[in-house]
């Protein structure tokens, strides 16, 4: 009998280790200074985190199997700016994600947005359950849109448009959640493009396939090379953002292509710090062709 549990608890110990969710997500949520948030609501948000966390990280989001080292890490944070109502909550919310490079202890940031548009329901002791048939509620609705998109561009940076049935499906979300009326879900009547409706229906347009060929080739055949050649890699990254103009040229300061550009940033100011002068200079030049509005920040990759 003790051979035969010791030989359940290993079984047990074995799967749970090879087997898992796909999200190793951190949750905070913090109070502008425009806001009063009383007691209650205090109690209510800091539930609300463990409610989030565990949704984002105990659902099943794919069919594949992940070990716990290869959970993608990603970060929610929900700033509350206004409650218009109890148990009622608006504000913004940075989404980032970021995946490893090989031969490295260095994680790179795939995703970093802020999604403006954030208002949502919550009640103490409330669960979120996602099902893909039907819209719910805004919140699950919300999550469950940015975890198939973190899973599908993570998947795109490891193969050639792997990441599309993620996609798709955070595109499903978006179809389903239209009809809710609530913000994010349709095309701004203002004139927005930050939104999530125009993020995803970008990132599956046709116009917008050299992006995800950009952070395929960015990721696996350049920053992934850089421990075996330098050089090689930091060529491959080149040659990977030089797709963009044709983007950029048709659509000029969409949100897929700025904030992806911006996120990297810091990266590759650090990838080309021993880089020649007229490399870098070439870099710098590419960077401020696709994102000319922010183009002084890129003058810190020539220092």
């Amino acid at each position: 009998m003790k051979q035969l549990i010791a030989f359940i608890v290993a079984i047990t110990f074995i799967t749970s280790s090879v087997i898992g969710q796909e999200l190793n997500c951190e949750v905070s949520i913090v109070s502008s200074n425009k806001v009063e948030v009383s007691s209650l609501d205090q109690e209510v948000l800091k539930q609300l985190e463990d409610v989030i966390r565990q949704f984002m990280n105990e659902t099943k989001w794919t069919k594949d199997n992940f070990k716990v080292e290869e959970r993608i890490n990603c970060q929610l944070q929900f700033q509350v700016e206004k409650i218009p109502q109890p148990g009622v909550y608006e504000g913004k919310m940075q989404v980032q994600s970021s995946r490893p490079i090989y031969n490295s202890n260095y994680n790179s940031i795939l995703l970093n947005f802020t999604d403006l548009n954030v208002s949502f329901a919550f009640q103490r002791n409330a669960m979120l359950y996602y099902s893909s048939a039907q819209y719910k509620d805004n919140l699950t609705s919300m999550l469950a849109f940015y975890a198939y998109y973190i899973i599908g561009i993570d998947y795109d940076s490891f193969g050639l448009k792997d990441g599309t049935p993620y996609l798709q499906e955070a595109q499903n979300i978006v179809v389903n959640a239209q009809s809710s009326g609530a913000p994010g879900w349709s095309p701004d009547q203002t004139g927005n493009k930050n939104n999530r409706y125009w993020i995803i229906d970008n990132t599956l347009h046709q116009l917008f396939e050299p992006l995800r060929d950009c952070i395929y080739e960015y990721h696996r055949l350049g920053m992934d090379k850089l421990y075996e050649n330098k050089e090689q890699g930091r060529a491959a990254i080149y040659e990977a953002l030089n797709k963009l103009p044709k983007v950029t040229a048709a659509r000029p300061n969409t949100i897929n292509i700025t904030s992806f550009i911006l996120a990297k940033r810091p990266e590759l100011k650090q990838v080309y710090s021993d880089a020649s002068v007229p490399e870098k200079g070439k870099l710098v030049a590419l960077l401020k062709r696709l994102d000319p509005t922010n183009g002084d920040k890129y003058d810190e990759i020539l220092k």
